[in-house]
């Protein structure tokens, strides 16, 4: 029988916050003799919220309860009560998560209603969250070709690249629309980053300083050319060195196509001569880019979302059954909002020192300020594979896993393929029965979703296994 859920999305970035309401039906999709398999058959939004400035008490420090109150009265609008709402997400991106307070925000917006994905995305996760719920990645596999999104918000740019589906890299710049405010047509903030930006490029600029348009104008250009550089059409300069927030793209491959989200992206058009008219520099922005190369040069994928992007990527659920041959240490379970790191077909295809190289590089996608989260390692697995097969890729996998091992959070690895209480089994050697580990199998997840693992059923033989993905992953 069907069943309706209600869910939510909430995104708090560095401009603005916003909200979507969605109705999910939900539906047993297996035979009557099978174990239940629960999936989403229909997905409507039914409500978007006004797009809200993110209200701060300082640069450095969130308004909490004011982010709070916006919340509650889109929940008043929407005519929803908290407690009708069955699931969704609340993510907060960009400069704002690198407030001083972000914790604290998380949690007080996690009590609103549900069984939420409560998670600070650092950037590259933004990127892929963003990337997603434009269609960026389902057009790069319908077409098979290689499309870089640019979610350009209020402090950053995330750029996800995906190839034929799959996420293979991803960067993050500090170019955005309110690294330079305005009031009064005057000069109120500028980050250091642009400061000095500007000062590479001969010009100086101080607030206080008259809003001076063919000023700024030269500041945002040169922005542009920084994407020039970070896509590959022209070599990269120190200032893109200086400007890359966390890495860089690594540019080994051709990108075909480009799409633009963000705030900044319904900007990237001819100039309406509105300037400042949101206090800051984002259409003056927009306005560099759509004379750049990037929009000349490339072929433009224009996405499903826009601004809202990271909004209605931001959450819904299906819950699955593992397989019945896992592995899992006594006492782990349950354990909730894992989020995944799943390597690419290509991935899996390296040399067994190759992919603990490339687990120990795509591990720190999750990182924030240094801080070290729970990650689920996921992958395809091979069918069939031979003892000497699968005790390689127990050790491929505990030494690009160090991190985690190193850390008090237990070892998590999802597979597709029956494979998982042989795989299991040879970790757990490798890790000398010391570390805690949960090893299933039969469920298909990807980049960009979280998992809740339950409590074993079925006399201890299965799991059940929530996977929470993105509402619109089209």
């Amino acid at each position: 029988m069907s069943e309706d859920i209600l869910s939510v999305g909430i995104d708090v970035g560095t401009s603005t916050t916003q909200l979507v309401f969605s109705q999910l039906t939900i539906d047993n999709t297996a035979s009557i003799a099978s174990i239940p398999i629960v999936r989403i058959v229909d997905k409507k939004v039914i409500y978007k919220s006004d797009i809200h400035f993110t209200p701060l008490i300082s640069y450095k420090e969130i308004d909490g309860l004011g982010v709070r109150k916006i919340i509650e009265k889109e929940y008043e609008r929407a005519n929803i009560k908290p407690e009708e709402v069955g699931t969704g997400a609340v993510i907060i991106t960009g400069e704002t998560a690198r407030k001083e307070n972000a914790k604290e925000i998380l949690n007080n917006l996690s009590g609103l209603a549900g069984d939420f994905v409560v998670a600070t995305a650092g950037p590259d996760l933004e990127g892929i969250i963003a990337g997603k719920g434009a269609g960026a990645a389902i057009f790069s596999k319908e077409k098979l070709t290689t499309i870089a999104n640019l979610d350009i918000g209020g402090g950053t740019t995330n750029i996800a690249v995906f190839k034929d589906g799959e996420v293979i890299d991803t960067a993050c710049l500090d170019i955005g629309g309110r690294l330079i405010k305005v009031e009064n047509n005057k000069i109120s903030y500028i980050s250091d980053k642009i400061k000095k930006l500007a000062t590479s490029i001969g010009l100086e600029i101080n607030i206080g300083d008259t809003a001076d348009k063919n000023k700024i104008k030269k500041i945002t250009d040169r922005m542009a050319v920084l994407l020039e550089e970070v896509v590959g059409i022209r070599p990269p300069s120190d200032d893109l060195e200086y400007i890359v927030t966390n890495k860089d793209l690594k540019r080994d491959y051709k990108i075909e196509y480009i799409s633009f989200t963000g705030g900044v992206a319904d900007y990237i058009k001819a100039s309406e001569e509105m300037d400042f008219k949101y206090g800051d520099i984002g259409v003056i922005l927009g306005e560099s880019i759509f004379n750049s190369k990037v929009v000349k040069e490339k072929k433009i994928y224009k996405p499903i979302e826009t601004i809202r992007a990271t909004v209605v990527g931001a959450g819904s659920h299906t819950t699955d059954i593992s397989g019945s041959t896992i592995y899992y240490s006594e006492d782990v379970l349950p354990i909730k909002n894992i989020p995944i790191l799943k390597l690419t077909e290509e991935d899996e295809k390296s040399s067994y020192e190759r992919i603990s190289e490339i687990i120990s590089d795509k591990i720190n996608w999750f990182n924030l300020e240094n801080e070290k989260q729970l990650v689920g390692l996921a992958m395809k697995g091979v069918r069939n594979s031979s003892f000497d097969e699968v005790q390689s890729l127990a050790k491929a996998i505990t030494k690009g896993m160090k991190e985690m091992v190193q850390s008090n959070f237990p070892l998590i690895v999802i597979l597709e393929n029956d494979l998982a209480k042989a795989l299991g089994q040879n970790i757990n050697i490798q890790l000398n029965h010391k570390k805690n580990l949960v090893c299933i199998d039969s469920i298909k997840v990807e980049n960009g979703d979280y998992i809740d693992i339950g409590k074993p059923i079925a006399s201890g033989t299965v799991v059940p296994v929530v996977v929470k993905t993105l509402l619109f992953g089209y």
